[in-house]
């Protein structure tokens, strides 16, 4: 069977199957690619672990770590790594529109050839799209993705945000949200409409489940202004009037961004947020001015009107939202991870030509290190890049 005869095998059977069912499909599809096994694992939450969604595939296999293992490397790079001799397994990475989902395992008697390892790129990529169409309709995904139970707040915010990355021939999007199983109340939203590029970052005051419904308002508000068609300072106003209709005395600080992706000019609302950071060839260029209005849900204390602050970019530019959790990062000696941290890191990391996603993935470990494992907030961070206004697609 050829790449093109295994998607249509695949493309044939699986609107009849259920999300429990679909590692033993992808199994049964084996044979036919001259393979002696396929199995799909999943990133889970800390992205740390890729693990093996089992069920139905009469196989065992333990879970991979990211870091050290040649599935880890497939996943990180986003590119196809094989190991073994005579006896050969090919990784795949799962992705689909930059979202990383995981890896496929293909295991084959032999020394894979190039027919296998084209019909294996082939699979994965309609099997990517397969997790995510499955996935709201049953929870094994999300089962096998946790390494302990998520806590309610957690699973709020997790439920609305968008794919942790996205990638088009114009744009890339990166975000990280840590810790992913108790949420203190950060979240981040994006969406690409024609040639506008719009983000969002949002981190709501408190903790738990009462911050987590005010981080879920904020950005159910802030979809509604944008669907509707409100600029950016009214998009900010109209979170605004949300907030304070709901509780008064709660707020929301946050960044709102729209970029023009023919253009590179970029707009920013900064409510009461630390202010992002414009990088450029691997250089911080500037940290754009502090806030431009009150965080939102307060705008009433304040006579004047929130304002915009406007850059435009260069092909290749990136920037970087993030919140307080970020930079105020401690060790038990004090210690604040900082910004001039933060810059180094992620400048030096691009410098390396990590992807934008394994940047961010990377980012929260070494913030976590920094905190010996135990973050006293969130830390949440969106890397944007512009690749051009006609970059060629890759």
């Amino acid at each position: 069977m050829d790449a093109d005869g295994a998607v249509r095998w695949l493309l044939r059977w699986a609107p009849r199957v259920a999300q429990d069912d679909l590692p033993l499909l992808v199994k049964e599809l084996a044979p036919g690619l001259g393979a002696t096994s396929i199995l799909v694992y999943l990133v889970d939450y800390s992205q740390t672990r890729l693990v093996p969604l089992l069920p139905g595939a009469g196989v065992r296999r333990a879970a991979k770590p990211i870091d050290g293992s040649v599935a880890g490397r497939a996943y990180s790079t986003g590119l196809v790594h094989q190991e073994g001799g005579r006896v050969g397994r090919v990784w795949v990475p799962l992705a689909h529109g930059g979202d990383r989902l995981g890896v496929l395992e293909v295991n084959t008697a032999g020394r894979p050839g190039p027919e296998v390892r084209a019909a294996s790129i082939a699979v994965a990529e309609l099997v990517a799209q397969l997790l995510l169409t499955r996935q709201p309709q049953g929870d094994l995904i999300e089962r096998v993705r946790r390494r302990e139970p998520m806590q309610l707040a957690a699973e709020i915010v997790w439920g609305i945000l968008p794919p942790l990355s996205f990638t088009t021939d114009r744009v890339q999007v990166a975000g990280v949200l840590e810790p992913c199983l108790d949420i203190g109340g950060d979240a981040f939203d994006y969406a690409l409409n024609g040639d506008t590029l719009s983000v969002a970052i949002f981190d709501a005051v408190g903790h738990g489940n009462p911050a987590s419904l005010l981080a879920t308002l904020a950005i159910g508000a802030y979809r509604n202004a944008r669907r509707t068609g409100l600029g950016l300072v009214d998009a900010a106003r109209s979170v605004d009037k949300h907030l304070q209709a709901y509780r008064a005395g709660v707020f929301v600080s946050a960044v709102l961004a729209e970029l023009d992706c023919t253009t590179g000019a970029l707009n920013l609302v900064v409510a009461g947020h630390p202010a992002p950071l414009l990088l450029r060839q691997n250089k911080l260029v500037k940290e754009f001015p502090g806030p431009s209005a009150l965080p939102l849900g307060l705008e009433h204390m304040s006579p004047v009107a929130p304002r915009f602050i406007s850059e435009h970019m260069q092909p290749g530019d990136q920037v970087l939202f993030y919140t307080d959790g970020v930079i105020e990062a401690r060790t038990q000696d004090g210690e604040f991870f900082g910004l001039d941290r933060l810059v180094d890191f992620v400048t030096r990391a691009l410098a390396d030509r990590l992807p934008l996603p394994e940047t961010m993935r990377r980012l929260v470990r070494a913030i976590l290190a920094h905190q010996h494992d135990q973050l006293q907030d969130d830390a949440t961070a969106v890397l944007v890049q512009w690749r051009g206004p006609t970059a060629a697609a890759g």
